[in-house]
């Protein structure tokens, strides 16, 4: 007989674990336990809270009477010279916080206490490109094991006890530009992940794996033209070849669903939001170049397409369609609608029919959009302002006409996402209100080199704000209310019962507002800023919040004028825990 002994990590887990009378899970996380996500308040199983991304949390423990009296608990210091952008939302199972950070870490964390239980640290190679910073977005869970991606395009899987690795997967070649800095998520026994590298010209796809073994189930490529696959042969062709992309621009065509997919579990469909086509000059590639700057429904059993919608055809603004496609139900004149809905970066809000994609509504959610006059609702296509499109460039090299565009490519709403709030029924995004000058240039692909051909100088429309953090109305597009901030805001929204929104700021807070209107309540300052996305849950009887702070992203590295209001923000890397005081 064999004896099976515990890693000191695993024992500290398990010693928690026997003393944490909060926990609901206490056993490997199930699929029933995913789908359910939304009503289990002891942990936060997946990306988003639930598998649609709601965002939104039952407990009312914190509420707008005495969110003002939060306090932290603790805080844990990521450590190390590894600081840079902080973009992670955390998970909590069993008492114990997992959460990614900077240059592809993994923490496991005591909920209860801050103490470090293990970290798994990726060996990157030198020659990893990410495009906007060395970030991570989170993580996925799965019976015992903990599932991450990494900046050299690998998938990892860990045992969650010990932090060990089960087994690891390279998902695309880094050499190329391909990364993941997406949570993946967990569907039926699959991990859905999804590289990015939109700036390299790779290929775009959504790729399955086996949660237990690591093998791929399917592939789906995001660029019309290229043949997806399934249990490791060749399935379908995404579309029909040279329908929308010219030539053999299919090859190069980017496409990335960088930012992840939600899950609509009634539908059996994944919603992914898709980037950028390359290269960033639409002149090079005239089509519509299907599926870039779309949100695309891919069956999760056998990842084919069973409806797209596109936002930006032709997109020559990188006018990603990365943010998060959110499934929810709206009623409209006594009539239910199963919807989702997305905020897009060329500052227009969509809702759509997630069975079929059938647009419903395109409302603005910043105050200026200078590229189209409006959406046509009955074509689904944007009213083009033509002379708002970047020039071409001249034959003998050199710039194309500029002009000034706003959105700019950081866009209306970027990764940030949203929190979909049924009790009010409203969404509350973070906006920004920005603009670039952007012209054309000449440019060939070449493997691993940024696949642009374009240039641009970011620049803030008002003089006291860039930043909006609104709550929208998704029936009519109203904006309900609005919070400005003199910095953009770049982190996740969190709505609850309590009537609250947190969210953060790159000044350094984590911010409450009334959820019906706006009132600012409760702020504390984390010492640098704050670009990740808030977590609730409850644990022995009491309500505890948490945000991961550490300043960084594209705004520093790409922002052009709008980086100078930055440059002075502190980075760091720490995982804050707030809750109420103790009862005396």
């Amino acid at each position: 007989m064999t004896k099976k002994f515990l890693s000191g990590a695993a024992v500290s887990v398990a010693m928690m674990l026997a003393a944490s009378g909060g926990s609901a899970v206490a056993g490997p996380v199930t699929d029933e336990m995913l789908l359910n996500a939304a009503s289990d308040t002891h942990n936060v199983l997946t990306y988003g809270l639930d598998m649609e991304g709601h965002r939104f949390s039952k407990l009312d423990a914190i509420n707008t009477n005495n969110v003002k009296n939060l306090v932290p608990a603790w805080s844990f210091s990521f450590g190390g010279e590894k600081q840079r952008g902080q973009e992670a939302q955390p998970l909590v199972v069993d008492g114990v916080i997992y959460t990614t950070a900077s240059y592809s870490r993994l923490f496991a964390v005591n909920a209860k206490t801050g103490e470090k239980l293990w970290e798994y640290d990726a060996r990157l190679p030198d020659g990893i490109m990410p495009c906007c910073d060395v970030i991570n977005r989170g993580a996925a869970i799965y019976g015992d094991m903990i599932y991450f991606g990494t900046l050299d395009a690998k998938l990892v899987a860990l045992n969650r006890m010990t932090g060990k690795v089960v087994w690891k997967k390279t998902v695309e070649d880094y050499q190329a530009g391909y990364s993941i800095t997406a949570a993946p998520i967990v569907v039926k026994g699959k991990v859905i992940v999804t590289p990015a590298g939109g700036e390299f010209g790779v290929v775009g796809k959504v790729f399955a794996y086996d949660a237990k073994t690591g093998d791929e189930v399917w592939s789906r490529p995001l660029v019309e033209g290229n043949i997806g696959t399934f249990h490791g042969k060749p399935s379908t062709m995404s579309g029909k070849r040279n329908a929308t992309w010219p030539g053999d621009m299919w090859k190069t065509g980017s496409s990335t669903a960088w930012n992840g997919c939600t899950y609509a579990s009634d539908v059996n469909l994944l919603l992914c939001g898709v980037g950028n086509p390359g290269p960033w000059n639409s002149h090079l590639r005239p089509g519509d170049n299907l599926y870039s700057a779309s949100a695309v429904a891919i069956d999760a059993d056998n990842g084919e397409i069973k409806w797209h919608y596109q936002h930006t055809p032709n997109e020559g603004w990188d006018f990603d369609s990365m943010g998060t496609v959110m499934a929810f139900d709206m009623n409209e004149g006594g009539k239910e609608i199963k919807a989702a809905g997305h905020f897009d970066k060329n500052g227009f809000f969509y809702v759509y029919n997630r069975t079929n994609g059938k647009l419903l509504g395109a409302y603005p959610f910043v105050s200026k959009i200078t590229w189209a006059k409006g959406i046509d609702m009955k074509t689904g296509r944007p009213e083009f302002i033509a002379d708002n499109r970047p020039g071409v460039p001249p034959k003998e090299g050199g710039k194309g006409q500029s002009v000034f565009t706003a959105p700019n490519f950081l866009g209306g709403n970027n990764w940030m996402p949203p929190s979909y709030d049924p009790q009010t029924g409203l969404f509350y995004v973070s906006a920004n209100e920005w603009g670039m000058d952007i012209w054309n240039e000449p440019i060939n692909y070449k493997k691993g080199a940024a696949y642009l051909g374009a240039g641009f100088t970011i620049k803030p429309i008002y003089n006291d704000h860039v930043g909006v953090l609104r709550a929208v109305d998704p029936k009519t597009g109203k904006i309900v209310w609005e919070q400005n901030n003199k910095a953009p805001l770049w982190g996740g929204v969190l709505s609850t019962a309590g009537g609250l929104v947190f969210t953060g700021t790159p000044e350094g807070y984590l911010k409450a507002f009334d959820a019906k209107t706006g009132k600012e309540l409760w702020k504390f300052q984390t010492g640098s800023g704050v670009v990740g996305s808030p977590i609730t849950w409850e644990q022995d009887g009491e309500q505890y919040v948490a945000v991961v702070s550490g300043w960084g992203g594209a705004v520093p590295l790409w922002g052009g004028e709008v980086a100078k209001l930055v440059k002075h923000f502190t980075q760091g890397g720490s995982l804050w825990v707030f809750k109420l005081p103790a009862r005396t």
